[in-house]
């Protein structure tokens, strides 16, 4: 065109004489007229016009589902239209204009509406602030978003000069013509208008839930102060449409509209995560705080990590694993996404110090524990009261929630814990508890006199020979439900779960055989491809009858594999321990034990009802039942555990004393939270220890026993300064010693840190680095040698296979030649050698051998242990690995080996070919997964984030489309983290230090 001033020449718009601009060139003409009309009284009244226009866009908008052309402004920001959007228009004439109005036209009446009525904001203002004001981000200037802004929007720039002769000058139909123009030619980006509101509607309830929290204590959003599109993402992921009626109430509770820290207890299996799940969400999107969640296990935490990432994907927030050797200390500071950090208990506490120590403890706006009973349960409940007693004193603003199956002394724990408690005993499925003595059964009934009523007489012809086979009628009792039901079998040892699924396939019919007959096929397959051809006899026998046996002799991916076999029905039998009930939610028709034993040790109360929870499938069954069979000679201790009440949950502070209590004193003044022994009692005093400690500290007071732990730390010269031996009150500051700081950082275990010490400063004497067997060594866990046994005869061929150069390292850390090869053969040995340091070279041998190969079937045959433990010494090598590399990093004196640390905790996380590291850092994808995705094409994480779960599904066998839209989503979600990291590092790098201008 000609004219840059006026490219629609005199004709108006292609819509003829109803056009928004003959519009506004009637209403400027009417209220001009008068020449005396203030000029801000009509502007008034061409801005009320103007909204009641704008008002009806809004409406038309909502109704409307055709395609718009928007240019987005920022990814924050793209729900809402913002100065810099702009819109146009493909409609048919018969719809209105108005539909379409350019947001730029809005920025024109609103920037005209500012400088003629200070009090006055226009509608599309308001709306804009709204929406800025929701995400809390700075509103972005117009030209840091498009590059020819300053262009475009100097038609609607007004200084002071010109502000006077506004009507003077221009009229206001020009001036949109000029701003219309502009958005004729502005490049254009198609997207769906349905789309774009649906996230409009999804920001708008953010919004509304974020004020809804802020300023009340009654939930008026659609989903519990959530966006409606979270309950969609619940139905769409999990099948879950409706709530408990208990999960109702106990998210409507005063006390959580409140914030106040809650316990809340359930059977298993009755719906607590969910509840947890919704909290967390809360805090995320609308109080816009990140979000601790603590779990028990390593595989909980993978599996909890791939179920929420796909919640991530969809409702911008970050989903971030700490467990073994992964976790970033401390965490990345997000600017704009928040983070939920998945942690084991370790993790989790390192996760908290790195906070504490960085002043970001407040960013945590809520902790969440599962299995909170586990307080009670050793080294690890101590680490997790350390834990919550140090957000407990160190931040009031992050929330604590803590839920459970078992807990019975909650009184303490809501002491400890500051907390309100709700409980409820429901569960989805009724329960049907049944006790076996010889072939009666028994229902376990409290009001009966001896806690048990006759039930029924076990139906089922047994042979002489199957009698014999199996005295204890297993067969009778699994054959009730199987094929077409599930059954678990927990069984107190490992070997007793192998002997039981070889026991009860050998005698059931060949009709077994053919149900889901292909699918077992598969399965052993798979497995064979897991083994590099190897399967467990065991199993290849019993897998064709729908059975198989679980427990940690198992590697992780055959683990796995079997789990999802059972989970969708192929196998209806698993024969398990213990750890399956506190671990995995893999749920059953029926549920046996075999014994009232774990191990050598007779069944707590807390097991019992762990394990017998996993009976009945909600959805599934109308019932569960559970069966405990019972030697005449046991039927009184039965008796008293099905009757007697939860055991208490007590502090293991002082029981657990390297790991418990001198841990903490040595991180509190190590984080600067207590430097004297005054601050030290004083935070003592809100521990679980401190509620209990009459009943736990009887011969001296817990001041006594503070003052003697800051004593042994002194002595070992982790801590600084003097203890008073008048005043155990002395306000005397300690410090902490460079050792000490590497000790806590590194969490290691106090028992071995001066030891540690030394063997890495012997190591820089002379570390041999022709292989990485020395490196090994020093990075093999040292609570793993108790428990290992060396078979002499491996040992010595193991260590005549080494070079010459590797020889000596046995030398260097104190095992000759000669005590190898006396005890291999047999002969008395008179030199002492310290049996813990032979233990763990066996096991870096056992390590060493399997990072050369990467095989751990061909490894756990050559040193005759189960491929389990082999599997377990592994992931414990790369988690104390990490450890003994945080370490380092304290003391300038190991710089050395930094380097040498960090690759090789990544060769032990994943002990792998290198080629498949990259995908096996997505949760879930194991070795077997990572090789069928390398070998079908997708060898990066890109590959992975970008794969469509339909395409995965129909390329590799054996997965479903479930697993393969939680692996695309992992794997989104954490090549969105390492973007955000790359970003938080160059911002940091631009970053202009205040004294320059």
């Amino acid at each position: 065109h000609d004219s840059e001033e006026d490219m629609f020449g005199d004709y108006d718009s292609f819509y003829g004489n109803d056009s928004l601009l003959s519009q506004v060139d009637d209403i400027e003409h009417k209220h001009l007229l008068d020449k005396n009309t203030d000029i801000k009284a009509a502007d008034g009244v061409i801005l009320e016009s103007l909204q009641s226009v704008i008002q009806q866009k809004n409406q038309d908008n909502f109704s409307n589902s055709e395609n718009m052309v928007v240019l987005k402004a920022d990814e924050e920001d793209a729900f809402h239209m913002n100065e810099n959007d702009v819109v146009d228009s493909n409609q048919e004439p018969t719809e209105s204009v108005l539909d379409d109005l350019p947001s730029s036209q809005l920025l024109y009446f609103e920037k005209m509406d500012k400088l003629s009525s200070g009090s006055r904001t226009s509608l599309a203002s308001e709306r804009r602030n709204k929406c800025m004001n929701s995400s809390s981000d700075k509103i972005r200037s117009p030209s840091s978003l498009c590059p020819d802004a300053e262009h475009r929007n100097r038609p609607t720039d007004f200084s002071s000069d010109s502000k006077c002769d506004l009507f003077k000058t221009e009229s206001l139909k020009d001036h949109l013509k000029s701003a219309m123009t502009v958005n004729a030619k502005a490049q254009t980006v198609q997207v769906s208008k349905t789309k774009q509101l649906k996230e409009a509607v999804l920001s708008e309830e953010i919004f509304v839930a974020r004020k809804t929290i802020e300023t009340s204590s009654v939930d008026i959003g659609p989903f519990y102060g959530l966006p409606s599109k979270v309950k969609d993402l619940f139905k769409q992921f999990r099948g879950i449409e409706t709530l408990y009626e208990w999960q109702h109430d106990c998210l409507m509770l005063e006390s959580l509209q409140q914030r106040k820290n809650l316990i809340y207890s359930l059977p298993t299996s009755g719906g607590k995560t969910l509840v947890a799940e919704i909290i967390i969400l809360q805090e995320l999107l609308c109080r816009q705080k990140d979000v601790l969640m603590i779990l028990p296990y390593v595989a909980i935490v993978q599996e909890k990590v791939r179920g929420l990432s796909s919640f991530g994907i969809e409702l911008g927030f970050l989903v971030e694993e700490y467990a073994g050797s992964k976790g970033r200390f401390p965490p990345i500071k997000r600017r704009i996404k928040k983070s939920l950090y998945i942690a084991t208990i370790e993790k989790g506490h390192a996760l908290v110090n790195s906070l504490i120590e960085t002043d970001r403890i407040d960013d945590l706006g809520l902790v969440v524990v599962d299995e909170l009973h586990m307080l009670g349960e050793g080294s690890r409940g101590a680490t997790l009261e350390i834990t919550l007693a140090k957000i407990l004193y160190t931040s009031k603003n992050t929330q604590i929630i803590g839920m459970s199956a078992t807990l019975n002394n909650v009184g303490d724990l809501q002491k400890f814990l500051q907390a309100e408690y709700y409980t409820n005993d429901f569960r989805p499925v009724e329960l049907k508890e049944y006790v076996k003595i010889r072939d009666t059964i028994y229902a376990v009934d409290s009001k009966a006199e001896n806690g048990f009523t006759f039930s029924r007489l076990l139906n089922f012809k047994y042979s002489s020979n199957l009698e014999k086979a199996d005295p204890d009628h297993i067969i009778a009792l699994v054959t009730e439900v199987i094929p077409k039901y599930s059954c678990l079998i927990f069984c107190p040892t490992k070997k007793n779960c192998e002997n039981v699924a070889s026991m009860v396939c050998k005698y059931l019919k060949k009709e077994f055989r053919t149900h889901r007959e292909k699918e077992k096929q598969d399965l052993i397959e798979n497995l064979k491809n897991i083994g590099n051809g190897s399967v467990c006899p065991v199993l290849k026998q019993t897998i064709p009858f729908g059975i198989a046996y679980h427990h940690s002799g198992l590697t992780n991916d055959e683990r796995k594999s079997i789990e999802e076999a059972y989970s969708t029905g192929v196998l209806c039998l698993l024969a398990c321990t213990a750890t399956l009930a506190a671990g995995v939610n893999l749920p059953a028709r029926r549920v046996i034990l075999r014994a009232p034993y774990v191990a050598n040790d007779f069944l707590k109360k807390n097991q019992y009802k762990q394990m017998i929870g996993r009976a009945g499938r909600a959805g599934i069954d109308s019932a569960g039942e559970s069966i405990l069979i019972v030697q005449e000679k046991d039927k009184h201790l039965v008796q008293d555990l099905v009757s007697s009440p939860l055991e208490n949950c007590y502090s293991n502070l002082l029981l657990e004393l390297t790991k418990g209590m001198q841990s903490l004193l040595l991180s509190l003044v190590g984080l600067k939270v207590a430097v004297t022994h005054e601050e030290v009692d004083n935070f003592m005093s809100g521990t679980l220890l401190g509620v209990q400690q009459q009943l736990l500290s009887k011969e001296k007071s817990l001041s006594e026993v503070i003052k003697d732990g800051l004593e042994n730390l002194i002595e070992k010269g982790l801590l600084k300064g003097r203890m008073s031996e008048k005043d155990h009150n002395s306000k005397c500051t300690l410090t902490i010693t460079p050792l000490g700081r590497a000790t806590y950082k590194g969490s290691i275990d106090l028992a071995y840190c001066n030891l540690l010490h030394r063997e890495l400063k012997k190591g820089l004497e002379g570390l041999i680095l022709e292989s990485n067997l020395h490196l090994l060594y020093l990075a093999t866990p040292y609570d793993m040698t108790s428990n290992c046994s060396p078979d002499w005869m491996i040992y010595l061929r193991q260590f005549n296979q080494l070079s010459a150069a590797e020889q000596k390292v046995a030398d260097i850390v104190g095992v000759p030649e000669s005590f190898i090869t006396k005890k291999a053969s047999g002969q008395a040995i008179r030199k002492n050698v310290d049996s813990a340091v032979v233990n763990r070279l066996y096991l870096s041998f056992v390590l060493y051998t399997l990072l050369k190969e990467t095989d751990i079937w061909s490894v756990s045959e050559k040193f005759n242990m189960s491929r389990g433990y082999v599997q377990n010494l592994l992931n414990s090598a790369a988690s104390f690995a990490s450890c003994v590399l945080h370490f380092c990093e304290e003391l300038e004196e190991f710089w050395v080996y930094k380097a040498l640390l960090t690759e090789l905790t990544k060769r032990l996380t994943y002990c792998v070919k290198a080629e498949l590291i990259p995908l096996m850092e997505v949760a879930g994808v194991l070795e077997a997964r990572a090789k069928q995705l390398y070998n079908v094409g997708y060898k990066t994480l890109a590959h992975l984030a970008n794969a469509n779960p339909e395409t995965l599904v129909k390329m590799i066998g054996h997965l479903s489309r479930r697993q393969a839209k939680q692996i695309v989503s992992s794997a989104k979600m954490l090549l969105s983290e390492k973007a955000e990291a790359l970003q938080e590092e160059v911002e940091e790098l631009l970053k202009v230090p205040p004294d320059i201008p």
